[in-house]
């Protein structure tokens, strides 16, 4: 009996002790699913689509020139790169579009009206036309510094001047996993491309 006890206990703690490993094991996988997904920074969207409106007659559109820090045109540029790059729409070249604004003697950041629109379409042989704005910071955490960025983009109809597609996001170089890895934050570039991105999925 003495040695049936023993190989009886070696036993139990045997698998009390593989209990505890993957105790252990599931508390540290949970930990970094958890900061995985708080941890982070992610873009954060929210966005508005005309209701019952189908972007599906939309096939060019014209970028304006963006509104914002003196990086709106460097975001302008990469916004037409990543619209394009998502198959959504065609984009016609932005030196037709600025053409046309100054053959029209109309301030890249002027509101339009519906009648200037609607003549830019024709003009243009445009559906739509793309307007956003850009506000760029640098944020600080101890000795990392990194970027944010708010971005607004708007779709409007050039035959009617509706609005049929607006969304705004904010994006962030930080990120609690990559400090606590030691790897620097995110470049105003990849923040951009993200931002982006994340805006243009609550389009399709």
């Amino acid at each position: 009996m003495g040695m049936l006890e023993t190989i009886g206990r070696s036993v139990f703690s045997l698998g009390t002790e593989r209990m505890k490993i993957k105790l252990i094991v599931a508390v540290l996988l949970g930990g970094v699913v958890f900061l995985s997904g708080c941890g982070g920074s992610p873009s954060l969207t929210q966005s508005y689509m005309r209701e019952n409106a189908s972007l599906s007659y939309i096939k060019t559109v014209a970028v304006l020139p963006f509104e914002g820090s003196k990086r709106a045109p460097r975001i302008r540029e990469l916004t037409t790169t990543q619209l394009l790059a998502s198959g959504l729409v065609d984009v016609i070249d932005k030196g037709r579009v600025d053409s046309f604004l100054q053959q029209e003697a109309i301030p890249p950041a002027e509101a339009l009206d519906n009648f200037t629109i609607k003549r830019m379409g024709e003009s243009l042989q445009v559906n739509a036309i793309l307007r956003g704005s850009v506000e760029q910071t640098e944020g600080v955490r101890g000795n990392s510094t990194f970027t944010e960025m708010i971005i607004t983009l708007r779709l409007i109809d050039t035959e009617t001047g509706l609005l049929l597609w607006q969304a705004s996001g904010r994006g962030s170089g930080y990120s609690l996993l990559d400090r606590m890895f030691g790897f620097a934050p995110k470049d105003s570039f990849t923040v951009t491309l993200d931002l982006l991105n994340a805006l243009f999925a609550t389009m399709r």
